[in-house]
């Protein structure tokens, strides 16, 4: 069974930096491609930060030159480093994993951005 756990989520100050993990049991880690998502209460969810088998990344515009992704396959896990967190980057971060084309999702962290 794929699970995936998200944590790092928190508090902290507007201009302050966090790292979320999105650990990943269940499956064959590096085949995966691993993506971000964030949700902000009354917004849809949109997509931040993705990661492929191969290591090819995408960042969306608006996280763009600030949040970065990265895959780890010996320990099963991507991380996403948000820096120069702003009040909009609060929301719900979800990581799921496409994995030969089926899609898992984690249960989300919370990450809250105060000015």
């Amino acid at each position: 069974q794929v699970q995936l756990v998200e944590s790092g989520g928190g508090l902290v100050q507007a201009g302050g930096s966090l790292r979320l993990s999105c650990a990943t049991s269940g499956t064959t880690f590096s085949i995966a491609a691993i993506g971000w998502y964030r949700q902000a209460p009354g917004e849809q969810r949109e997509l931040v930060a993705t990661v492929n088998s191969g290591g090819r990344i995408n960042i969306a515009d608006s996280v763009k030159g600030r949040f970065t992704i990265s895959r780890d396959n010996a320990k099963n896990t991507v991380y996403l480093q948000m820096n120069t967190l702003k009040p909009e980057d609060t929301a719900v971060y979800t990581c799921n994993a496409n994995i030969l084309g089926r899609i898992y999702w984690g249960q989300g962290t919370q990450v809250t951005v105060s000015s």
